[in-house]
């Protein structure tokens, strides 16, 4: 025996344009402007701690960077991450080549 079923589907011809609303997702990005030299030496840094990975984990440490993931409170993000690194960098060695510098002689930065 075959038994059919019949859906009723609600009708949108009579639904105004103004109650049908998309929502666009907003992409953030961040913008380093970090000299060759230096950029090198922060891409450098990112293949050693987690060979580029935005998703990288060990621990505590997250990312493309192995920042500790208190540091990036709770926002994952590519731009967060690049962002908060770049901050890190700058407040504890001033500059990318010396963290690379650092990471050299201690596999750390």
């Amino acid at each position: 025996m075959l038994t059919v079923l019949a859906l009723a589907l609600p009708s949108v011809a009579g639904v105004a344009d103004n109650t049908i609303t998309a929502q666009a997702k907003t992409k953030v990005t961040y913008v380093s402007n970090l000299s060759k030299k230096q950029q090198a030496a922060k891409n450098w840094i990112a293949m050693r701690e987690s060979g580029g990975n935005y998703r990288a984990r060990n621990g505590i440490y997250y990312g493309k960077y192995q920042l500790t993931i208190s540091m990036l409170h709770g926002d994952y993000s590519k731009a967060n991450q690049e962002k908060t690194a770049d901050r890190y960098t700058h407040n504890r060695y001033g500059t990318w080549t010396k963290a690379k510098r650092h990471w050299v002689s201690h596999h750390w930065y």
